[in-house]
């Protein structure tokens, strides 16, 4: 049964709600909705987990995630929501679940006892080249020779859940968000129009997003939390449709909303100068702070070079 859309007010963002109130057990609903709509099986978050290794000394790398959790299987579940371009990112999330396997190994524990991992990670930027919404990275073992999948065996397949070979093995989910054209097809879709927007379709049958629709209100915020909220907003690199999403919906007043296009404008207005001027895109990126690919995008959309 489709849900109505309870009012045309904006919702607390996924970020944010990630951060402060997601913790919540009462709130796992919402992640578990989240979780299940994206990795097509019915998932249920049992704990909350510290996302930082235990690093032996100070020069080793640790392993910091927005959120991270065990669900019923015993399987770790990584959600990362990312805004700015890092050129490595690839690796990081390569190390970051990576990191998690050994840290959640017991010393002297068997192989067997490798936890299954979930790398999840909602991206506001343009990551590598695609143009689809929803990238999946998982391992398969192909035969060189008769191209068969390698399967576990039948004792492996009882001890481990699984049929595969590289479904032991961790699986990835980039959700580059920019790239989505806001019509939700299916109850994914529907999750991912709330990442990129903030409100929720018309209608909706997704998991959760019921329960994001009573639960992440920005009206029930308190004055002094949504004065922060608002303020987190206008610091943020989020979208032009969220933007006007938070004005229509009342979320931003007039003046705050031309604050934040003011800012924007700003920086288009830098980045069209300098590169007028012989300026190049990596010197342009450092004199505005912002990355390449943010400072590409800018002069793709004004016409100043084609779009690689």
């Amino acid at each position: 049964m489709a849900h109505p859309h309870p009012s045309e007010r904006t919702l607390i963002s996924f970020d944010w709600a990630l951060k402060r109130l997601l913790r919540n057990k009462a709130n796992f609903v919402i992640l578990e909705g989240f979780l299940t709509e994206l990795l097509h099986q019915d998932i249920q978050i049992v704990n909350l987990l510290e996302s930082e290794g235990n690093a032996d000394a100070e020069e080793l790398k640790i392993n910091r995630v927005d959120l991270l959790c065990l669900n019923h299987l015993q399987e770790l579940v990584i959600i990362e929501v990312q805004y700015h371009d890092e050129v490595d990112y690839f690796q990081r999330i390569l190390f970051g679940a990576s990191k998690l396997i050994t840290d959640y190994l017991e010393r002297g524990a068997k192989y067997g006892e490798v936890r299954k991992v979930y790398s999840v990670h909602i991206l506001y930027f343009d990551l590598g080249q695609g143009s689809d919404y929803v990238y999946h990275g998982q391992l398969a073992f192909r035969g060189q020779h008769k191209h068969d999948v390698l399967a576990l065996s039948k004792l492996q397949r009882k001890k481990y859940g699984k049929m595969l070979a590289g479904e032991l093995f961790p699986e990835y989910y980039l959700l580059k968000i920019n790239n989505f054209d806001e019509v939700a097809r299916n109850t994914l879709d529907e999750w991912i129009y709330y990442l990129k927007t903030s409100t929720l379709p018309k209608t909706y049958q997704a998991k959760g997003l019921a329960e994001v629709a009573e639960q992440l209100k920005i009206d029930d915020m308190s004055p002094e939390t949504k004065a922060k909220y608002l303020e987190l907003i206008k610091g943020t690199n989020i979208t032009e449709s969220m933007i006007e999403t938070a004005y229509e919906n009342g979320a931003l007043e007039g003046e705050e909303r031309g604050m934040v296009k003011g800012e924007q404008q700003q920086l288009i207005t830098t980045v069209l100068r300098a590169f007028d001027k012989g300026s190049d895109i990596g010197f342009i990126s450092e004199i505005t702070q912002h990355t390449v690919d943010e400072v590409r995008t800018i002069l793709v959309e004004n016409n100043r070079i084609v779009k690689p």
